[in-house]
């Protein structure tokens, strides 16, 4: 964009460097709402008439009208979205137009177009994760009868309700689905009025914006005002968050659906086949998460770095802020729905659950439980179970199976009842407590998150 300091225009090469045009344009819902804020204010301030007034709110809608529909001609000669959309106005409208910027800078207008878009973006994430929770929390209810191992390092550990396995990911997301609001609430702080860097010079009204805009607060310093960005990382990092815990979940999934566990078949809906290999269902959806990870949490660490060595107050690379934000909304956005599908339209094989619970020695500690509970020291308790593991390898036999002679051969306080506290529905009813699960814990969690997703 030319003007009046300079007398060449940019080179073809600089001016499409320069230009944001071609990703700021999605911006333009806000800069529309923010105009028709600062002409009230300028009409306030006694700056433009009321007739002025009217023709500028006109002129917007009629760009809003052509962007819309697709017939607005965006320009990489005006730049960004700002200037075309004033540059279009003043066709329309002709010296009011030209009016419309007065006392406001690029500045304060993208500081508070970015925050309304974010605001909006975040509020969007938190209901889809939500969403997903919804879709969690339904099949968690029909699978409380559903055991499966738990691992630690990815070796059997105890057995555990795949409800209560379930319902982990659910509090994972719970926390995502609160950073979301957080963020959101981080974005609530109108910038506008302060100008270019030190405040507006006609004494605009700034919380009179404040309220028209629907924010909750006004930024108390024009330098911070308008350069400011922590509420655009804290969005990225909520991402950041969220994508993870569907990274680790595809994850689990993906272990789920293979010859090797089986525990889950995934619909048709989100897995795609093999180019070659004609009896591969894979589990692309899952796959796509598990990659798209790093997509998001490395547009976070580009804002970070960004950040780091900027001067007060607007600089230039500040331009490098948005595409990494949109690029995320649109990733969470359509991996949040692609799961949320996945979930509702993925069953549960049964036959295999119950099976993976033979092997493993699942029933070790509560081996070394029931010795604790006759007075035997736990670290001694724990070394005699060993024990009892160690001659079921040497008889090829499981830990319900080995008899009772050979379990007192071990030790004497061994008694018939041992096999029914080793037993599956023993070990599970032996984690009564808060947050464990034995099914009258997992059957209130899923009250409660019934109740609380509603």
């Amino acid at each position: 964009m030319r003007s009046g300091r300079f007398e060449k225009g940019m080179a073809d090469d600089m001016r499409s460097l320069n230009a944001s045009i071609g990703f700021d344009k999605r911006f333009w819902r806000e800069d529309i709402e923010g105009s028709k804020a600062w002409a009230r204010g300028l009409l306030d301030s006694g700056i433009l008439s009321a007739e002025e007034l009217e023709e500028i709110c006109g002129g917007l809608d009629k760009v809003a009208a052509e962007i819309e529909s697709g017939e607005f001609n965006f320009s990489e000669e005006l730049e960004d979205i700002h200037m075309n959309i004033e540059a279009r106005l003043s066709e329309l409208v002709g010296t009011a137009g030209a009016k419309l910027h007065t006392g406001r800078s690029r500045n304060d207008q993208v500081a508070t177009d970015f925050r309304l878009y974010v605001k909006r973006a975040a509020t969007e994430a938190s209901e889809a994760v939500g969403k997903l929770m919804q879709a969690v929390v339904a099949v968690a209810q029909t699978c409380q009868d559903v055991v499966i191992p738990a691992y630690t390092h990815l070796q059997r550990a105890q057995p555990v309700a795949f409800s209560h396995h379930l319902l982990a990911y659910v509090e994972m997301l719970e926390r995502d689905r609160r950073r979301f609001l957080w963020a959101a609430e981080q974005a609530d702080t109108c910038p506008l009025g302060s100008g270019a860097c030190v405040g507006n010079q006609f004494g605009i009204d700034r919380e009179k914006l404040q309220e028209e805009l629907g924010f909750g607060s006004l930024t108390a310093n024009s330098l911070d005002g308008v350069s400011d960005r922590d509420f655009a990382c804290d969005f990225l990092y909520a991402a950041s968050m969220l994508m993870v815990h569907l990274s680790r979940f595809s994850e689990d999934i993906i272990l789920w659906t293979t010859s090797e566990f089986g525990f889950v078949r995934l619909g048709d809906e989100v897995t795609s086949g093999s180019s070659m290999l004609p009896q591969k269902k894979n589990p692309d959806a899952c796959e796509l998460a598990r990659g798209k990870t790093g997509r998001v949490v490395g547009h976070l660490i580009g804002l970070l770095t960004c950040l780091k060595g900027l001067p007060l107050s607007y600089n230039k690379d500040l331009q490098e802020d948005k595409e990494g934000v949109f690029d995320t909304h649109d990733t969470i956005l359509g991996i949040l729905g692609v799961l949320a599908t996945l979930v509702k339209t993925m069953e549960v094989n049964r036959e295999r659950t119950s099976g993976s619970l033979e092997g493993g020695y699942l029933e070790a500690l509560g081996v070394a439980d029931y010795l604790t509970r006759k007075g035997i020291p736990f670290r001694e308790a724990h070394d005699l179970a060993g024990g009892c593991v160690k001659r079921c390898e040497e008889l090829g036999v499981s830990l319900p199976s080995l008899s009772l002679a050979e379990y007192q051969s071990i030790h004497a306080g061994f008694e018939e009842d041992l096999f029914d506290a080793i037993s599956v529905e023993g070990a599970l009813a032996d984690k009564d407590v808060t947050g464990g699960t034995a099914p009258g814990q997992v059957a209130l969690q899923l009250e409660r998150w019934k109740e609380l997703l509603k």
